[in-house]
C-alpha cells in the first residue's frame, strides 16, 4: 500500500488537470479519466503506454 502523503504527489499523465490517483488494489485509478496505472514492487507506473483505460461507458462511475 502507497503512502497518502505519497499519493498526493502524484498526478495522472494522460489527463490535463491534476486529478488525485487513488490506489485500487495493485492499480492507481485516475478520478477523472478512470484510466488505471499498474504498482509493480511498490513503484507505481504511471505510464500512459502502460494505463489500462476504462471499458466504454464506465468512464465515470
Amino acid at each position: 500500500m502507497l503512502d497518502e502523503s505519497f499519493l498526493a504527489l502524484l498526478a495522472c499523465p494522460a489527463c490535463d488537470s491534476r486529478p488525485r490517483l487513488e490506489q485500487s488494489g495493485e492499480e492507481l485509478v485516475c478520478t477523472v479519466c478512470r484510466r488505471r496505472y499498474p504498482v509493480v514492487d511498490g513503484i507505481p507506473h504511471l505510464l500512459v503506454e502502460e494505463a489500462t483505460l476504462p471499458e466504454p461507458g464506465n468512464a465515470h462511475p
